[in-house]
């Protein structure tokens, strides 16, 4: 199986992964329409809303980014274009503190949600670093042609 296709095939399962956990997220942070219970302090709706806000930006761009990966196996982005489109951003860790205030599902959605960028982002490191092996035999090639041993 060859490098490229295996790529195109964790792009395609993380993106069916995210899709399905951004769904859970808008339905789990979704506080319209939703009256406080007796229980739920005011500290805990602040909690939901900071992490809730947290996890759907990463999760945004994560389908950003994996979207643009996709374009790419489509077609309908150059190599260039996709470099020009950057790097996956470095994520912002959820608040131990605020997560403590949240019930356990809601704690179980933001870690898969920090794990599912965790995974993007070493496929993202891994992509930039063959990308710079590349340039580096490139150069080496022409060093090698300029000095008489290529």
């Amino acid at each position: 199986m060859s490098t490229h296709r295996i790529r195109r095939q964790v792009v395609e399962e993380l993106y069916e992964e995210t899709l399905l956990l951004a769904d859970e997220a808008r339905a789990a942070f979704d506080l319209r329409g939703r009256e406080p219970g007796e229980s739920e302090a005011d500290t805990t709706r602040i909690a939901l809303s900071i992490e809730g806000l947290r996890t759907t930006t990463r999760l945004m761009n994560l389908l950003a980014w994996l979207l643009n990966q996709r374009a790419f196996f489509a077609g309908e982005l150059s190599e260039a274009q996709v470099k020009r489109c950057g790097a996956l951003a470095q994520d912002r860790a959820s608040d131990p503190v605020q997560m403590a205030q949240l019930e356990l599902g809601t704690r179980a959605l933001i870690r898969e949600s920090e794990r599912l960028y965790a995974r993007a982002g070493r496929l993202d490191w891994w992509l930039q670093r063959d990308e710079a092996e590349g340039q580096a035999r490139a150069l080496q090639g022409r060093l090698a042609s300029a000095f008489g041993g290529g």
